[in-house]
């Protein structure tokens, strides 16, 4: 995992028979700008000469904070480092722990729309549809119908969907009975729940883990948790969760300022970014970003994770459950 605190761009241009090829690239350091303007002199010329022997590449590096990054670190305002986690600002504004070794996992509620039960649904509607015709002897009402069954299939199918969801215990049930699943088949685990506003929050604290080992991948597949996070997790080295609420769950019109909330932002505009944050930070005072439910499993407690544990339960306000969260 790297969290760098400066960073610089560098662009590189190389005129040929009256053509021109400009390419851009960034550097980054975590202890000097001239550091990060060396790397990201030497990343464009390195990008440069491999363009002009032939390799396909992109010439302009995308600044991007996380979602998107690949390839580069993670681009965020650091706002405090404790050991090895980091708590940055994210692009709209909230604060995230960046861990490398503390395997968190959030699990949200909202509902996966299945093709399966879409298909279902159709074949329901255009079984009725031809019943109907059989019964009235008319092969036209069957043409006839083919409109509606279109348009309530996808009706049909949420209501069929949300119904058997509730059936086998609602979200949360259904989630809860996956983590279980998990743990009859590992004993050793240890792991804290906490209630999102979107769902449910792992933390494991039995042990330490590397972002990108088969070990974490398959525990964010057997829990449910989102792909993409499972995703950019393997690509930055690192465990992420948020930290305070998001802005607009928090009552905070608009987005941050300047836009978009790439780190770094011109000198120009800081004071901008600052009165907006300014805001935001006592919007977010009111609210907790998750509740401490309870811990599940017989494993131990790392000493390492532990200490991760404190400071993402008290940054989070896990145990302010007087807080609504948000």
């Amino acid at each position: 995992m790297i969290v760098p605190d400066f960073w610089a761009e560098a662009r590189k241009l190389h005129r040929f028979e009256g053509r021109q090829i400009a390419v851009r690239r960034l550097g980054w350091s975590e202890t000097s700008q001239a550091d990060a303007a060396d790397m990201a002199e030497q990343r464009a010329s390195q990008a440069l000469d491999r363009l002009l022997a032939g390799e396909k590449l992109e010439r302009l590096e995308r600044k991007v904070a996380y979602n998107g990054a690949e390839g580069v670190p993670i681009r965020e305002e650091v706002l405090a480092r404790h050991g090895e986690d980091v708590i940055t600002r994210n692009a709209y504004g909230a604060h995230c722990l960046n861990s490398p070794h503390a395997l968190f996992a959030d699990i949200d509620f909202a509902p996966q729309r299945s093709l399966r039960w879409g298909f279902a649904s159709f074949g329901v509607l255009m079984l009725l549809s031809a019943l109907i015709a059989l019964i009235f002897r008319r092969p036209g009402v069957f043409v006839l119908l083919l409109l509606p069954a279109m348009l309530l299939a996808a009706p049909l199918r949420n209501w069929l969907q949300d119904g058997w969801t509730r059936l086998r215990g609602g979200p949360e049930g259904i989630a809860r009975a996956r983590i279980r699943r998990f743990l009859v088949g590992q004993p050793d685990w240890s792991l804290r729940l906490y209630r999102t506003p979107a769902g449910l929050r792992l933390l494991a604290t039995h042990k330490t883990f590397e972002a990108d080992s088969a070990e974490a991948q398959a525990f964010f597949v057997a829990v449910g948790a989102d792909p993409l996070y499972a995703r950019m997790c393997r690509r930055q080295g690192c465990f992420r969760a948020r930290l305070t609420a998001k802005p607009w769950r928090a009552g905070v019109a608009g987005h941050m300022r300047p836009r978009p909330g790439v780190w770094p932002v011109s000198p120009e505009r800081l004071p901008l970014r600052a009165a907006w944050v300014a805001g935001y930070e006592q919007a977010a005072a009111k609210f907790a970003a998750c509740h401490y439910i309870e811990t599940l499993g017989g494993g131990g407690i790392d000493p390492q994770v532990w200490a991760t544990v404190g400071l993402h339960d008290s940054e989070a306000r896990a145990l302010r459950t007087e807080l609504k969260l948000a």
